[in-house]
């Protein structure tokens, strides 16, 4: 595909109105260059060597259940060495190093038992992208699983000739759904509770949103306590900024729910 050809798909994905939209053409389309499983996690509230609560962030996959229970048991995913060069580096690599470290015995004893570990299970080549991000809070990172029978030599010439190609893809993936309400069972807000603190942010009080909303003070203090109870913070500021990171106010919402876990 040269690079007049995907400017249509880049266009599908600029104006995706989900996450999942923008997900399934993105993947859609790296499947079909040989890399039918895809994961991609993303995080706002990353604090020293943690990715913060697990419910605040968004991962997605294309992968089977069993692979996501392994992955997250015992945070088997933090193990991994292409999770650890994501979190300290921006930009994009394919998996050769892994085996090249792993052989000549570089890798630290968890990392190497995570490689052991991925190849019984036909996690072997691949390519990972780590996107920059503007806030020490923030990162995202992308990571493609060859299909079966690829090497790693077929990867890297996929890489070479595609590089282009699967950076532009992957980046526009990646800025759509930062963009897009990160909706989830974990962090789901009921319309009036989301109207609530969106008249909070605007600089309303109590008074001034019961008025507006058409119920009683006490009626907002309870979407109010709600919505706090929801986000999982303490204050009503903060749940106006948390709120507002996670894309959930201000936000014109799809009425169906993405499946983001």
């Amino acid at each position: 595909m040269t690079g007049t050809d995907v400017l249509p798909l880049l266009n599908k994905i600029a104006a995706s109105s989900s996450i999942d939209e923008a997900w399934g053409l993105a993947t859609d389309h790296f499947a079909a260059m040989g890399f039918k499983r895809a994961n991609y996690g993303y995080t706002r509230f990353r604090h020293l060597k943690t990715i913060g609560d697990p419910d605040d962030a968004l991962f997605l996959t294309t992968c089977d259940a069993e692979f996501v229970k392994r992955y997250f048991q015992g945070a088997f995913y933090a193990k991994t060495p292409v999770f650890r060069w994501a979190e300290r580096n921006s930009g994009a690599c394919t998996w050769t190093w892994v085996k090249e470290a792993f052989e000549a015995g570089r890798l630290a004893p968890d990392e190497a038992e995570a490689v052991r570990q991925n190849v019984m299970t036909g996690v072997t080549a691949g390519m990972s992208v780590s996107f920059p991000e503007v806030s020490s809070r923030s990162k995202g990172a992308l990571g493609l699983i060859a299909d079966p029978g690829m090497s790693h030599v077929d990867v890297d010439r996929v890489f070479t000739d595609r590089r282009e190609e699967i950076m532009a893809v992957a980046n526009m993936m990646h800025l759509t759904i930062v963009h897009l309400p990160q909706l989830s069972r974990h962090r789901a807000l009921s319309p009036r509770q989301r109207e609530s603190l969106e008249w909070v942010a605007d600089g309303k009080t109590t008074q001034d949103v019961a008025l507006l909303m058409g119920v009683s003070p006490a009626m907002v203090e309870k979407h109010l306590r709600l919505a706090r109870e929801a986000l999982a913070v303490e204050t009503t500021a903060q749940a106006v900024a948390k709120g507002a990171l996670l894309n959930m106010i201000f936000q014109r919402m799809p009425e169906v729910a993405q499946a983001a876990r």
